[in-house]
């Protein structure tokens, strides 16, 4: 039985995703999908590569994520997912990147700079 590992990242999470042939069990963290991200726009966005190839039910995914935030986390395992559909089936490549599911969020948190509140909020300014 072939298994497939790929890596997804966004923000800060780092998702480890590893991919089988199955009935359908999602395991993140040790955890079912389920109970791991309790609010049901996370489960949706977890399971959307494997709703847009028609294919919910194929597919044993066994994730290890760490860093982030919950949605950031999430949206690491959807991309790790959708990269290891594609190498699992070619095929699958033009519905995936279609959807943006491929392709690197690369937005982050700007950094606090010095002499500033924040990344650009400024201290309030006072004439006298």
């Amino acid at each position: 039985m072939e298994r497939i590992n790929t890596i997804g990242r966004r923000k800060t999470a780092v998702a480890r995703v590893y991919l089988s042939v199955g009935s359908g069990n999602i395991q993140v963290n040790g955890k079912d999908y389920k109970q791991y991200f309790p609010s049901d726009i996370l489960q949706i966005i977890l399971k959307q590569p494997l709703a847009t190839i028609n294919a919910p039910e194929g597919y044993d995914v066994k994730v290890n994520v760490r860093g982030g935030g919950i949605t950031g986390q999430a949206e690491a395992t959807r991309m790790g997912i959708a990269r290891a559909l594609c190498e699992f089936n070619g095929d699958f490549r033009p519905a995936l990147k279609k959807e943006g599911f491929l392709t690197r969020d690369s937005r982050m948190v700007e950094r606090k700079k010095y002499g500033r509140a924040k990344a650009r909020r400024r201290f309030q300014f006072s004439k006298r």
